[in-house]
């Protein structure tokens, strides 16, 4: 008999002490998805769970239809373990729902909800509340999870609003990124999804953030969607994120701090998402690796090349100081077939010369586990993803890098730390120390 996921996790935990058991819990869901018994699922948007609210991507491992039950009674759009034979200290988790993992969330004898490995219980699961502004709409009828839905346990905004991307077709699409499928799927389904949302809409909705966020929960604001190869609205890139960003700033001055994930952009449109008051700035560089970033990412390889993203990346750390550019990486996809690496040491080996490239800089990468979406050429591929010791050393090179470099956490990702961290599409902010902590959180 083989050996069961349950050995494997154990063993990774045994042999990098160093990194969380929480974190082992946490990379493993991400990678593979969690079930959901019937009885776990509300069903109901109106009730008292948050439900996910598919802000950007899919971050499934089936289709709406494929997902059935699970998809139409509305997942939680996180849920935090604590408890069980490890001990696990509270970790917020972003659902990927998958009905073939062999983790299930399920209803345990006395009611309360529970995490099951291998059949067996190995942490208690808390659902988010549903948040009073999610019950409240615009006035068009739209509701405020569509036009402005909160993750990370309610600490960030993400406002896309743009649900498509230009680089279209498998000549240009990034090869792990279902974002146009995301968008079809939606409307095959009838789902609310808006394709470009309003400067209009997304104030209204903020407005209703903060008046009934009592708690001040909400502290980031993510402004992003699909990348702009001519125009929208008339508009390229930097002013059409960019405009969002100055209508938030001007309304609300100082409420949140305001984030654009976009594409490395030439100096003058950097300088000019600073002046419409942007403070963080991801020009995300997706994988290290040259020959993976020109097969995987045909579309960002051809409009701009590896080499001018990675000059942009660094000039963009002139106008908003190398803490204030965090470029995201795919963690997992330098080792999907057919041209990924074959070798942990190999892929490690490869992300780490990345590390080292930005954080010798000061500019401080971060990460999201790749989740292998079907719809997608890399998913479809690979549908276990990557091994989870590729992602338990990842976790473990990071942050032996940013003590080589001196570094603290990056800016608007929350609390640093196990127990305490609040980002749930991966576990970098849950391994660093606490002591890493930067200042702006």
């Amino acid at each position: 008999m083989g050996r069961s996921r349950t050995d494997e996790v154990e063993d990774l935990m045994a042999r990098f002490p160093g990194v969380p058991r929480e974190a082992v819990i946490k990379e493993d869901l991400l990678r593979g998805g969690i079930a959901f018994d019937a009885e776990a699922l509300t069903g109901d948007e109106n009730g008292s769970v948050k439900p996910k609210s598919y802000f950007i991507f899919s971050f499934d491992h089936g289709t709406l239809p494929e997902l059935g039950a699970a998809a139409l009674n509305r997942p939680p759009e996180e849920i935090v373990l604590t408890g069980g034979p490890y001990g696990l200290r509270r970790t917020v988790v972003s659902v990927r729902v998958n009905p073939n993992s062999p983790y299930r969330v399920g209803v345990t004898p006395d009611g309360t909800l529970g995490l099951m490995l291998d059949g067996r219980h190995i942490a208690d699961v808390g659902l988010p509340p549903m948040p009073d502004y999610y019950r409240h709409a615009l006035a068009n009828g739209k509701s405020v999870m569509e036009v402005a839905p909160t993750i990370q346990w309610g600490y960030l905004i993400y406002l896309t609003v743009f649900r498509v991307c230009q680089y279209f077709g498998a000549k240009e699409e990034c090869q792990y990124c279902d974002i146009n499928h995301n968008w079809r799927q939606h409307k095959a389904a009838g789902r609310p999804y808006t394709g470009v949302k309003s400067v209009e809409e997304v104030l209204e909705a903020l407005e209703i953030i903060d008046k009934h966020d009592t708690t001040g929960a909400s502290r980031a604001y993510t402004l992003t969607g699909g990348s702009i190869t001519s125009q929208v609205k008339g508009l390229g890139e930097a002013d059409f994120y960019g405009r969002y960003a100055q209508a938030i700033e001007e309304r609300f001055p100082g409420r949140w701090i305001g984030k654009v994930v976009a594409q490395a952009l030439p100096k003058e449109d950097v300088q000019r998402f600073h002046d419409y008051g942007i403070r963080i700035y991801h020009p995300n560089y997706e994988v290290w690796d040259r020959r993976l970033f020109e097969l995987y990412c045909p579309g960002k390889e051809r409009y701009v090349g590896r080499d001018e993203w990675h000059r942009r990346i660094l000039d963009s750390a002139e106008i908003f100081g190398p803490r204030n550019v965090i470029p995201n990486f795919v963690a997992g996809v330098e080792m999907a077939a057919p041209a990924g690496f074959t070798t942990v040491d190999e892929a490690i080996s490869s992300t780490e010369e990345g590390l080292r490239y930005f954080m010798s800089r000061g500019i401080t990468p971060r990460f999201t586990t790749w989740c292998p979406e079907p719809t997608t050429p890399l998913g479809k591929q690979n549908p276990a993803g990557a091994p989870l010791e590729y992602h338990i050393r990842l976790l473990e090179t990071y942050r032996g890098t940013m003590e080589e470099f001196g570094l603290s956490s990056p800016p608007g990702y929350g609390p640093a730390g196990a127990g305490r961290a609040v980002f749930s599409v991966s576990s970098f902010m849950d391994s660093l120390p606490e002591g890493m902590q930067g200042a702006e959180d």
